[in-house]
């Protein structure tokens, strides 16, 4: 039924009642912008113009690479998870998913914070 919709058939002149053949207008402007490629430069300027969003991932490991640590209110402000979200989230992604080794530590301050420690690679 797509077809029967496309393809229309028109009079070329009246007093012969010959006929012919043609695409529908937008079928015919869309066959054109294929081959023109314009269709697929929009596409590419798009994604040039839009970087992608940082994850909260991606939030959480620049927050734990700090030299100070973070603790976990900071954290759960940048993501705004709940406390044991975000501890599951280090034990679990952080830690054993990824490979990262996090120290905990308690500040002068009383307060727990929490950083990743630098591996040193031989080489």
């Amino acid at each position: 039924m797509a077809i029967l919709t496309d393809i229309t058939t028109t009079a070329a002149d009246p007093q012969t009642g010959e006929t012919t053949s043609k695409l529908d207008q937008s079928t015919r402007t869309q066959k054109l912008r294929q081959k023109s490629g314009t269709a697929s430069m929009t596409d590419k300027k798009a994604k040039d113009e839009a970087p992608a969003a940082a994850t909260k991932t991606d939030i959480v490991l620049k927050k734990l690479k700090s030299a100070k640590g973070v603790t976990i209110q900071t954290l759960m402000d940048a993501t705004g998870w709940q406390a044991h979200s975000v501890r599951g989230f280090l034990s679990g992604t952080v830690k054993k998913k990824l490979g990262h080794e996090v120290l905990s530590e308690t500040g002068k301050d009383g307060q727990r914070r929490y950083r990743l420690v630098e591996t040193k690679t031989a080489g």
